[in-house]
């Protein structure tokens, strides 16, 4: 029997002593990124997944008559929203798909009635996933120190990034192979599966306010054209842009369908708020689909809907309602300094960003 959902109160965060110091040295870190790939591309972007393989422009269902737990914020009520999806490498240069890292996937829903959080413009709700349960480092100062040393390689050494990524797969397969799971560190560091990004269940890692109650997320593909594709890899040797390739060719025939899914916290000491390098046990935290979101056959690399997504929007787990507030050490360190590498974005490519207000929802 599972236990009851832990209800939300503001004391299940622990704040440290040292965020503000480790905020402004994630600022820093960024700067040394987007000036650099400013400077090489004459383009600014994004200093965390700045690749995109895809834009979606698609439909969120609420599911109705959820008991009250799952009935909360965005989900309180069933109805449908416009949404647009943004498929990424988490990379902040733009490198050969032959460098295998993590993929995400960044979700902005559209016309999201609620309070919202501060400094949250327009209606939309955004959730920002990637294809794996945890998130690489324990803590924001964690977090610092691999962006610095990401920082010194952006833009730099892409042979050697090559051949790196090429002999980590080859560890990935051997540890596969021998029937034991490959060390997490891998993927993260270009050893990553080369996988179908159309195929790949999505995860946000960190937890987040649900409402009455605490949570995490989860994507899941569920029609059968894509989950025909889970586990496959995409041919990448040669072709630099393969992922964005195959995805605009197989969404000309897929009628996309993933499951939006909750995972609720039911205790703290196993589910905790503070460290999202621990994966929350499906046993005792079990996803629960609370929406679906479909993306009908369409080409996922329209210049008109890039333009409009990839280059006009900004993804932010602070961009929504107060009901779905961002929990934990990680989460407080993204909300600045995502803000100042998209500010910085905005203003070198003289192209604000657009958050879509209600009338554009329903437009």
């Amino acid at each position: 029997m599972l236990n009851p959902p832990v209800r939300f109160t503001r004391d299940v965060e622990q704040f440290q002593p040292d965020e503000a110091e480790t905020i402004e040295g994630l600022k820093q870190a960024f700067d040394v990124i987007l000036e650099r790939t400013a400077d090489d591309y004459g383009h600014a972007v994004r200093s965390v997944h700045a690749k995109s393989h895809g834009i979606l422009e698609g439909k969120m269902q609420v599911v109705p008559d959820l008991p009250p737990e799952l009935a909360q914020g965005l989900f309180a009520r069933p109805g449908t929203h416009k949404v647009y999806l943004r498929m990424s490498t988490n990379a902040g240069d733009i490198l050969p798909d032959s460098i295998s890292l993590p993929r995400g996937m960044a979700i902005k829903v559209l016309d999201v009635e609620g309070d919202r959080l501060p400094g949250s413009e327009g209606t939309a709700q955004d959730f920002v996933f990637v294809n794996g349960p945890i998130f690489q480092a324990k803590t924001a100062d964690k977090f610092l120190g691999n962006l610095k040393l990401l920082a010194k390689t952006t833009d730099r050494m892409e042979g050697a990034k090559k051949a790196v990524s090429a002999t980590l797969r080859g560890v990935r397969h051997a540890f596969e192979a021998a029937g034991a799971k490959p060390p997490t560190a891998l993927n993260s560091l270009g050893g990553a599966p080369q996988s179908e990004p159309l195929g790949d269940t999505y995860y946000t890692t960190v937890p987040f306010r649900y409402g009455d109650h605490i949570a995490k997320f989860s994507l899941a593909p569920v029609a059968p054209s894509m989950t025909a594709l889970t586990g496959q890899e995409i041919a990448v040797e040669g072709r630099e842009n393969a992922i964005r390739e195959d995805v605009q060719k197989e969404m000309q025939g897929i009628d996309a369908l993933w499951e939006f899914r909750v995972q609720l916290c039911r205790d703290l000491e196993k589910q905790p708020v503070e460290d999202p390098t621990v994966a929350w046990d499906e046993e005792d935290a079990p996803f629960i689909t609370v929406a679906t979101i479909r993306a009908n056959a369409q080409d996922s690399w329209d210049p008109a809907l890039v333009e409009k997504v990839n280059e006009q929007m900004r993804f932010s787990v602070w961009t929504g309602i107060a009901a779905h507030q961002p929990l934990g050490n990680i989460n407080r360190a993204r909300r600045d300094p995502y803000r100042h590498s998209a500010d910085f974005r905005a203003a070198f490519n003289n192209c604000p960003y657009h958050e879509p207000q209600k009338s554009e929802a329903a437009s």
